[in-house]
Parts: structure tokens; C-alpha cells; sequence
């Protein structure tokens, strides 16, 4: 006879699942999701310890499910920022404005949610080139976005040229937010420095 906690049995059907997610991102702001034990997340939740066995099979598994939890996230912190920009009559042809804006709120997502952003670019997690078929399309829309910035930096650019500026943008900007979560520059600091990076000339 399977053997549920009483706060299990509280949770409706369906509701369970993402009460073990709020759990392990809990116990992730802490203490990362290197040492994170699906035991710990059962007993942040205040369920049984088989509970989250049974609806995500390993930790393997529930690392993979935030990991692209926290990347749908960070795509609706650019996407945000994308509509922010349009609203203030920024859009990916106002020169580097538009990347800046994007580069910022890329750092802002790494800076408010530090474990999440780790997770996210976790090799043991997300596996290079091999993405799971929830994380591919995330990673397609976020590499899309940034490529829109990129285009801003070079209007009128062969493809070939904005692919690989994207990729050195990216990276910078990835470097920024590493540096901010390390907490070796301030994020007040990243809109000057990427606008020195990007280019953006002071009015």
C-alpha cells in the first residue's frame, strides 16, 4: 500500500508538481542546485520523500525541468525589455540603444535570480548542442532576440557577419552577468559598460 504524507494528500491533482518546483528553487537560492537532494526538496515541500521520484523520476530530471523554468523566464525578462524599448521609441534600428537595453535586462535576470541563471548554463544540465525538446525552443527565441540586437550594431550587415557579432555579444554580455553574480562589479555598473562596449556615443 503506497503511503501518502497528509500534506500530500492537501495538494489537488495537478498541483503537486509545481509545488516540488517552488521547493527545490527555494532550497536552490540558498544553497545552489549542485547539492540539491530530491529528500531535501520532499521535505521543503512537505511531502513524502518517493513524491518527487514519482512525478519527475531523478533529480536529473527536475534540474532540467527548472533549468527551463528559469529559461522561459529570462526569455520573458527579454521579451519585456523588447516592449519596453518600443514603448520608448526604442526599437533594433535605433543604433545600439536597443542592445544595450536587451544586454541590461540579460545582467538584470542573472542579478535577480543568481542560482537560476547558473542553472540555466549548467553543461551538466542543459547539454551543449543536445538541449531537451522544452529547452530548444526557449534557446531559439533568446538567440533570436539577441541576434535582433546584434543587427543594431551593424545595420545592413551580412548574416554571417551579425552571427558572429552575436556570438561575441553574447558572450560580453554573459561575462557581465557572471562578474555581477561573482559580485566582482556592481550591477549599477553594466549600462555604462555596455554602452562603452556596444558603442553608444553620449549625447
Amino acid at each position: 500500500m503506497l503511503l501518502v504524507s497528509r500534506s500530500e494528500a492537501a495538494y489537488h491533482h495537478g498541483n503537486l508538481v509545481p509545488a516540488i518546483e517552488r521547493a527545490a528553487l527555494e532550497l536552490m537560492r540558498s544553497q545552489g542546485h549542485a547539492s540539491l537532494s530530491l529528500r531535501e526538496v520532499a521535505r521543503q515541500a512537505g511531502v513524502s520523500h518517493n513524491a518527487p521520484y514519482h512525478h519527475f523520476g531523478d533529480r536529473s530530471a527536475l534540474l532540467k525541468r527548472l533549468s527551463e523554468r528559469s529559461m522561459a523566464e529570462l526569455l520573458g525578462a527579454l521579451q519585456t525589455a523588447e516592449q519596453q524599448a518600443e514603448e520608448s521609441g526604442i526599437d533594433a534600428g535605433s543604433e545600439h540603444a536597443y542592445a544595450t537595453a536587451i544586454g541590461v535586462a540579460y545582467v538584470g535576470y542573472a542579478a535577480d535570480h543568481p542560482e537560476r541563471f547558473r542553472l540555466i548554463y549548467d553543461p551538466k544540465v542543459c547539454i551543449p548542442g543536445a538541449p531537451s525538446a522544452a529547452m530548444e525552443p526557449l534557446l531559439h527565441s533568446v538567440e533570436e532576440i539577441l541576434a535582433a540586437a546584434t543587427a543594431a550594431l551593424i545595420p545592413g550587415g551580412e548574416p554571417a557577419a551579425v552571427a558572429t557579432l552575436a556570438t561575441g555579444v553574447w558572450g560580453a554580455v554573459h561575462g557581465l552577468a557572471e562578474l555581477v553574480v561573482a559580485g566582482h562589479i556592481s550591477r549599477a555598473e553594466v549600462p555604462l559598460a555596455l554602452e562603452a562596449l556596444l558603442g553608444v556615443r553620449g549625447k
